[in-house]
C-alpha cells in the first residue's frame, strides 16, 4: 500500500527514513507547470521527470531509496508511486495535495494554479 503524505507532514516522513541515506521527491509535472510553481529540496533530493518520461528514465531512480511524488494535486503522482511499487521500489509515498496543498499548507509564496 502506498503512504499518503500531507505537505505538512513531509518532514516527519523524510527524518523517518534510515540514518546515510537522502530521500527523493520526484515531481512529476511537466515543464510548463515547473515554470508556476516549484518547491526548494530542504533535507531531500528534487528530481523532475515528467510523469510520461517516468517508465524510460526509471534507471535514474534507485529502488532502495524513500522517493516521495509529487504533482499538481496528486493524481498523476499516485499513478508513478503505483508504477513505482510494481517495479519493486520498497518505499514509494505520494505527496496527497500535490503542489497546491504544498502551497496552502507549508509555502504561501509558492502560486497556485
Amino acid at each position: 500500500m502506498i503512504s499518503q503524505i500531507r505537505p505538512r507532514d513531509l518532514q516527519a516522513w523524510l527524518q523517518a527514513q534510515p540514518a546515510g541515506s537522502t530521500p527523493v521527491v520526484l515531481d512529476v509535472r511537466e515543464a510548463h507547470e515547473l515554470q508556476i510553481a516549484h518547491v526548494q529540496a530542504q533535507g531531500f533530493t528534487l528530481l523532475t521527470i515528467p510523469m510520461g518520461m517516468v517508465p524510460l528514465r526509471l534507471s535514474e531512480l534507485d529502488p532502495a531509496q524513500a522517493i516521495a511524488c509529487l504533482c499538481h494535486h496528486g493524481g498523476r503522482s499516485m499513478q508513478v508511486a503505483g508504477f513505482l511499487e510494481s517495479r519493486g521500489f520498497a518505499k514509494v509515498a505520494n505527496i496527497a495535495g500535490g503542489i497546491h496543498a504544498w502551497a496552502t499548507e507549508l509555502d504561501s509564496s509558492i502560486p497556485t494554479y
